[in-house]
């Protein structure tokens, strides 16, 4: 059996968009798993997402606040065709992020985390993958807005794919890639 993943943060709707790109909503549906990494800003699109994903797993970030906070955890920890996934938001700069999310997550296979909407995909020496998906919403100093998907089978994480979205680039999606500097 797999699992298809999707995966995405600092949505910021509706201060950077007033929804999501066309291409993300409809992959919605097609995913198993959504998984969330925080700054919603606002709880109108944590219910929208709520009612359109299979299952959905997030976390609130540092720009979500009142009943989001009340309705998400600051930490998300679920287990996934044998791996074990964890959601935050923020990890910190990037220099030793590696090092000190193996200290702080021990337990995980995965750590999806947001915040610095930089595309980030990594492998801490203890085996732990990082994950960022950028933000699908508010490239910043990024080529693309983005998100991720992947394929979660028998213990191993496949087809991990960073997707640009359209609007002021190319539509491209690629395979998982050298980290952010």
């Amino acid at each position: 059996m797999s699992t298809r993943l999707l995966i995405m943060a600092d949505t910021h709707i509706p201060r950077r968009a007033k929804q999501l790109p066309a291409e993300l909503e409809a992959a919605i549906p097609l995913a198993d798993i959504v998984l969330h990494a925080g700054d919603w800003v606002d709880v109108t699109f944590l219910d929208h997402l709520e009612s359109v994903a299979a299952r959905l797993v997030g976390v609130y970030g540092n720009n979500d606040h009142g009943v989001l906070r009340d309705r998400l955890p600051q930490e998300a920890h679920v287990a996934i065709e044998g791996l074990r996934f964890g959601v935050v938001h923020e990890t910190g700069p990037a220099a030793g992020r590696e090092n000190r999310c193996a200290n702080a997550y021990p337990d995980l296979d995965v750590l999806v985390f947001g915040h610095s909407h930089i595309p980030w995909d990594t492998t801490a020496a203890n085996g732990l993958r990082l994950l960022n998906p950028g933000s699908p919403t508010d490239r910043r100093r990024q080529p693309h807005a983005t998100y991720l998907t992947a394929t979660a089978v028998r213990g191993e994480l496949l087809n991990v794919t960073f997707h640009a979205l359209p609007g002021r680039s190319s539509t491209r999606a690629r395979a998982s890639g050298p980290a952010e500097p």
